[in-house]
């Protein structure tokens, strides 16, 4: 049985009894910007829910790979872009995978905003913040306040 007790991750140590250590699945999570400054949407291949695209990070990626791996893989990115850490969120039990899991969200600005559906999504679309907050979605308000604090350190960046 799947339970947040055995996860895979969890390492039971013998050499110090009761101690238990944690490994965490890292998954980053971009929130890209058009130049309207509308948030790019993705439904990934068999799911219902608009995402911002991203997942898991592959062991002896950097956070550069990884995000440009999914953006490629979600939405077909092309060009460059520049990217930084908005938002670290408290580990959570993923109960389909069975393992504890980090997010890392990224803003991501790309030097284009051409994008269709990858080999991974089935649809994009791009929703405001005036639209992500108003949603019935809570992962959908989450996103808005991670725009907005993308809006003020890019404002902060390029000024």
């Amino acid at each position: 049985m799947n339970t947040k007790e055995n996860a895979h991750g969890l390492i039971q140590h013998t050499d110090i009894p009761g101690r238990v250590d944690h490994l965490f699945r890292i998954s980053l999570k971009a929130l890209v910007f058009n130049d309207k400054n509308e948030v790019l949407l993705v439904k990934e291949s068999g799911r219902e829910a608009w995402d911002i695209p991203g997942g898991g990070m592959d062991h002896g990626e950097t956070a550069e790979d990884a995000i440009r791996r999914e953006l490629t893989e979600e939405v077909n990115l092309t060009g460059n872009f520049s990217f930084q850490v908005l938002a670290t969120e408290d580990p959570t039990y993923v109960d389909t995978i069975n393992i504890w899991q980090m997010r890392i969200v990224y803003a991501v600005w790309p030097e284009n905003s051409l994008f269709s559906a990858g080999d991974d999504g089935d649809e994009i679309t791009f929703a405001s913040i005036e639209q992500l907050s108003q949603s019935n979605s809570e992962y959908e308000r989450i996103y808005a306040k991670y725009a907005k604090l993308a809006h003020k350190i890019d404002k902060q960046v390029n000024t």
